[in-house]
């Protein structure tokens, strides 16, 4: 029962830094070119700071997740781990909500502001951004899951366990 339990957390694991790699990926590799009258301008994810958060985010929670795999199951640091995936968990959702912040400017444009919608001259760059928002939502709650887990059997908060 142990053992499958831990194949089970490992393999969340494993889906979680997948998810989490895949996402800082795919936004750090978006970028798209386009002319508007005239003039030429690239659309590029390092060119807005809460786009570079995100990558920076995803890729922290993308080493975390890799050296916990590496944790020895008997160890006394996953009480470590809860408190990490706690702190990493709100980390990814930081990231995750000011990229979709900037992201919902981009695609619906700001009137109050006079700030134009941009997916229509940059769809390329919309969808890899959108792409890359999705994997991360799934890491996200994949991180959740497993942080739920991770209280349960390392801090026990019902007093399941006789001791």
């Amino acid at each position: 029962m142990a053992n499958t339990k831990r194949l089970c957390t490992l393999l969340l694991r494993l889906m979680a830094v997948a998810a989490t790699l895949s996402a800082a990926v795919v936004m750090a590799t978006s970028h798209e070119r386009s002319n508007v009258l005239g003039l030429s301008f690239e659309a590029k994810y390092n060119h807005t700071p809460a786009f570079r958060y995100f990558v920076i985010a995803n890729a922290i929670i993308t080493v975390y997740g890799f050296l916990v795999l590496f944790l020895p199951s008997k160890s006394q640091l996953w009480r470590l781990v809860v408190a990490l995936d706690m702190v990493l968990t709100i980390l990814l959702t930081s990231g995750i909500s000011a990229a979709l912040a900037i992201g919902s400017v981009g695609r619906h444009g700001n009137s109050y502001a006079g700030w134009l919608p941009i997916c229509g001259q940059v769809p390329k760059y919309c969808d890899q951004v959108k792409g890359a928002l999705i994997a991360s939502f799934v890491g996200l709650l994949i991180y959740a899951a497993l942080l739920l887990y991770a209280i349960h059997n390392a801090l026990d908060p019902l007093f399941l366990h006789k001791t």
